[in-house]
C-alpha cells in the first residue's frame, strides 16, 4: 500500500500545474530522484492509505479514470514532498504529448532510449493494485444499431469490473433490462486488460482510427533527438510529418509500464521500493537477470501477448473510448466491424513494424559528426547485405556510453584517417541489445568496396576471429533487421548475405562469424572470376 500511495502521489504531482520551470536534465535518473523523494514520506501516505483508495476530482482522462479507480489527488491529502525544482521537473513532465514536431513528457534512459513517463507510471500503478481483466458491459458491445439500449443504460453511470466478478447481467449502477438486448457482434471482447489498455491498447487504437473526414490514421509515429545528450532538454522529433502521439518514445514506456506492471502484480509483497526497481530496470537488470531490463524491451514484452489477443485488447479499449467519449469525431458513428478492423491494423503494424524489429538508435543519440559533403541516395530495394566486424574496437560493447564511445572512435578514424565523408557502415550493431544507425537504409556507404551501391554493409562490434557475438546479436543481423528492412521495401525478399571477405581482401568477419554466417539461410557462396 504504501508503494501504490507514492506512485499515485508521483501521478498526481506529474499532473497538477505549476508555473515554474523545470531545472534538472530530463534523464530517467531525475524521474527516480523524484520518487526517491516521495518514498521518503512513506510514513504519511501510510496513514493515508484508505483514503488513496476512494475516487478522486483529478485532472486525469475518463478512461484512465474508469480503469484505475482514482484516489484523492496530493491537494486533499495535504501533501507536497517535493522541492520547488522537483515540482518543476515533474511539471514539465505532465502528460505525454506531441505539438510542432517536438514531443514532451519524455525523458533519457540510461540505456539510451528515451521513454515516455506517463505510460510508464500507469504501469507501475496498475501492477502495485492488481492486473486483471475488467468485463467490459454489454451495452458497450453493442453494435450502432442498438443505439436505444446505449442510451437507456448510458445516463445510470457505470464501473468497470474485474471479470471474475461478473456473474450476473448486473455492471456497477447498470442492469440491462431483458426486454431489450443489444445486437453484439459475435466476436466482440467481454472484457479488457486493465494493464495493456492503460499503458498500450487504448493509445495503438486511437492511433490507427481514421482522422475526421476519413483521412489517413498518423499511424506509429516517428524517433527523435535530444538537443544534448549530458544535460537533455528538448526532443524534437525526426521526420517532417510528425503528428502521431503513438512515438517510439511513448512505445519504449508503455512497454516499460507493461512489463514492470506484470512484474509486480506476480511478485509477493512487500513490493520492492519503486526507486530499487527503476534503477535495476534500467542498469543491469531486475533481480540481477540482465535480459530483463530496457535494452531488451521489445522481445521481452512479446511474450506478454500475442498478435490475435492485442488485437482483442485494442478493440476492447476503442469500445470503452466510444462510450466515454460519445462527443470525439474519429469515434462517431463507427460500427463494430470497424473498430475491429482498426484494431486488427493496429496490432498487426505495431507488431510487425516495431515489436518484432530491432531498436535502432539514429545517429543523433550517438553524437554522430555531419556528413562530409553531399551523400548519394541508394536506389532500393538492394539485394545484398554485408557482413563485417570492427576488428577494432577489438572488444565488444555491452552499454550504451561504450558503444557511443566507440561509434564515435570509429567515425573518426574513417573520416579522418580514411578520407572518408562519413562512418563507413550502413549499421552497426552492439552488445546491449541495440542497433546504430550509421549510413542507414537511404544513403551509398563505404563498406565493402565495389559493392556499397548493391547491399547494405552490417557490423559486429568486436573480432570475432576465434569467438561469435552474443546469440541476440547474431539474431539481430540473420532475422529482425533484414525482415524488417524488406517490410518497409529497403531489402529484397531474395536478397543474399556475404561475408565481406568473400568481396575483398581481407580476414573481416573474422574466421569464427563468416563459419557461422555461412549456415544462414541467405547466405551465398560467390562464384570466382576466371
Amino acid at each position: 500500500m504504501l508503494l501504490w500511495g507514492c506512485l499515485f502521489v508521483m501521478l498526481n504531482v506529474l499532473l497538477w500545474p505549476d508555473p515554474s520551470t523545470a531545472s534538472l536534465p530530463l534523464h530517467m535518473d531525475s524521474v527516480i530522484q523524484i520518487l526517491a523523494r516521495i518514498e521518503q514520506e512513506a510514513p504519511v501516505l501510510h496513514h493515508a492509505a484508505p483514503g488513496l483508495l476512494l475516487m478522486s476530482e483529478s485532472p486525469i482522462d475518463s478512461f484512465q479514470h474508469l480503469l484505475l479507480s482514482r484516489a484523492p489527488s496530493p491537494a486533499e491529502l495535504k501533501l507536497d514532498p517535493l522541492s520547488p525544482e522537483l515540482r518543476a521537473l515533474a511539471t514539465s513532465l505532465a502528460r505525454h504529448r506531441v505539438d510542432s514536431g517536438q514531443e514532451y513528457g519524455v525523458v533519457l534512459a540510461p540505456d539510451g532510449s528515451t521513454v515516455a513517463v506517463e505510460p510508464l507510471l500507469a504501469g507501475l500503478e496498475v501492477g502495485l493494485r492488481g492486473r486483471r481483466a475488467m468485463a467490459i458491459p454489454l451495452e458497450f458491445r453493442a453494435s450502432n444499431s442498438s443505439s436505444e439500449v446505449r442510451d437507456t443504460h448510458k445516463e445510470a453511470g457505470f464501473t468497470l469490473l474485474p471479470q471474475a466478478s461478473t456473474t450476473s447481467q448486473e455492471f456497477g449502477n447498470m442492469s440491462l433490462n431483458p426486454t431489450i438486448l443489444p445486437t453484439v457482434h459475435a466476436n466482440s471482447p467481454t472484457s479488457v486488460d486493465n494493464l495493456l489498455a492503460v499503458t498500450l491498447t487504448r493509445a495503438l487504437g486511437v492511433a490507427f482510427l481514421p482522422g475526421p473526414g476519413n483521412h489517413t490514421p498518423t499511424g506509429l509515429g516517428p524517433d527523435g533527438c535530444w538537443d544534448q545528450l549530458s544535460a537533455p532538454k528538448t526532443f524534437s522529433l525526426l521526420g517532417t510529418e510528425a503528428s502521431s502521439a503513438l512515438t517510439v518514445s511513448y512505445l519504449n514506456g508503455a512497454l516499460d509500464g507493461a512489463l514492470l506492471g506484470d512484474y509486480l502484480s506476480r511478485s509477493s509483497k512487500p513490493h520492492p521500493p519503486l526507486t530499487h526497481l527503476l534503477t535495476q530496470y534500467y542498469g543491469a537488470g531486475v533481480g540481477g537477470n540482465p535480459q530483463f531490463r530496457s535494452n531488451f524491451r521489445r522481445d521481452n514484452a512479446a511474450n506478454l501477448t500475442s498478435q490475435e489477443s492485442l488485437a482483442q485488447q485494442v478493440w476492447g479499449s476503442l469500445l470503452l473510448l466510444q462510450e466515454l467519449e460519445p462527443s470525439n469525431p474519429q469515434m462517431a458513428n463507427l460500427l463494430q466491424t470497424q473498430l475491429a478492423e482498426v484494431a486488427a491494423h493496429a496490432a498487426k503494424e505495431f507488431t510487425e513494424a516495431f515489436l518484432e524489429c530491432p531498436a535502432i538508435l539514429p545517429r543523433c543519440r550517438w553524437g554522430a559528426a555531419p556528413y562530409r559533403g553531399s551523400p548519394t541516395m541508394l536506389n532500393l530495394p538492394l539485394g545484398f547485405l554485408y557482413v563485417h566486424h570492427t576488428y577494432e574496437p577489438h572488444q565488444p560493447c555491452t552499454s550504451f556510453s561504450q558503444c557511443v564511445a566507440n561509434m564515435k572512435s570509429m567515425q573518426r578514424f574513417h573520416q579522418d584517417t580514411n578520407g572518408w565523408d562519413d562512418i563507413g557502415y550502413s549499421f552497426v550493431v552492439g552488445t546491449d541489445g541495440y542497433v546504430y544507425e550509421g549510413r542507414g537504409w537511404h544513403w551509398v556507404g563505404a563498406h565493402t568496396l565495389g559493392h556499397n551501391s548493391l547491399g547494405f554493409g552490417v557490423s559486429f562490434i568486436g573480432n570475432y576471429t576465434a569467438t561469435l557475438p552474443t546469440a541476440y546479436a547474431l539474431r539481430i543481423v540473420r532475422d529482425t533487421l533484414p525482415r524488417c528492412g524488406m517490410r518497409a521495401g529497403y531489402l529484397r525478399p531474395d536478397y543474399k548475405m556475404h561475408g565481406h571477405r568473400q568481396l575483398v581482401h581481407t580476414d573481416c568477419p573474422g574466421d569464427a562469424l563468416y563459419r557461422h554466417i555461412s549456415t544462414w539461410p541467405h547466405f551465398r557462396e560467390v562464384k570466382k572470376k576466371l
